[in-house]
């Protein structure tokens, strides 16, 4: 069975959605088979491995709504191994569409029921807000991926997602676990990046992952091209920080 791995901040900015597509490229590339769920408005992991946004009619709002099935609303990218279910900027308005549904925050739960077996790896890609979508992909997952930026304010927040975090588990989902928190623009030359490493190793410990995202401008740039770091350059740093993230998911999964 596929493990379900929710990547969620409600802070913008932090590296999610530049984790979801590196780390389902990285999975991909190790020979797993990997699903990406795009369920932010935005859609920037769909647009980020390639898909024409704009046209999507079959995505995580019909899924969601379901009106079509999880399966009819997959895509191939040009990722090895990487299918999507992508986002279209119409799913800004599900959350006030499913607000009388009953069982609401269990909508995306239901729509993977069939498809889990198909994945060894399903990644969702979380809007940066604690809202009926994000309450969805937890719900719905195993797991959850948290990355923190190396920067000031990095741990402002925090305590209000782990707070939903364990809501969830309280109400929603009991088996809910954290996966681990990623240390995610980290700048070796600044004593702040050093410093917020430190600090959330400290309060955190076992609970950070060993691999830390450094700052790599080839990481901004392969999005516009509509393509993972691994594709685009995979000799960057990027690529190899990701890539080491991919083993170490691994390595705890095993």
């Amino acid at each position: 069975m596929g493990k379900i791995i929710a990547i969620a901040n409600q802070k913008g900015g932090v590296g999610k959605t530049t984790t979801t597509v590196n780390l389902a490229a990285g999975l991909g590339v190790l020979e797993k088979k990997i699903l990406l769920i795009d369920a932010d408005p935005q859609a920037n992991a769909s647009s980020g491995l390639g898909i024409d946004v704009e046209n999507v009619e079959k995505g995580t709002y019909q899924i969601l709504e379901h009106t079509i099935s999880a399966k009819e609303a997959i895509q191939k990218t040009n990722s090895p191994n990487v299918d999507i279910i992508p986002a279209h900027i119409d799913l800004v308005a599900i959350e006030i569409e499913l607000v009388d549904k009953e069982d609401r925050e269990y909508m995306l739960k239901k729509a993977l029921v069939d498809i889990t077996d198909d994945y060894d790896f399903i990644l969702i890609d979380c809007a940066p807000s604690l809202g009926l979508i994000t309450l969805n992909a937890l719900t719905a997952s195993h797991s959850v991926i948290i990355p923190i930026q190396c920067e000031y304010f990095a741990l402002e927040g925090l305590g209000k997602l782990l707070n939903t975090i364990k809501s969830v588990q309280k109400i929603h989902n009991s088996t809910l676990d954290i996966e681990g928190m990623l240390l995610t623009m980290f700048d070796s030359r600044l004593r702040l990046s050093n410093q917020v490493v430190e600090e959330v190793r400290k309060h955190f410990n076992e609970m950070v992952f060993s691999t830390v995202i450094q700052r790599n401008t080839r990481l901004g740039e392969a999005p516009s091209y509509g393509e993972s770091i691994i594709a685009y350059d995979a000799t960057s740093r990027g690529a190899e920080n990701y890539i080491e993230l991919a083993a170490e998911v691994l390595k705890k999964n095993s």
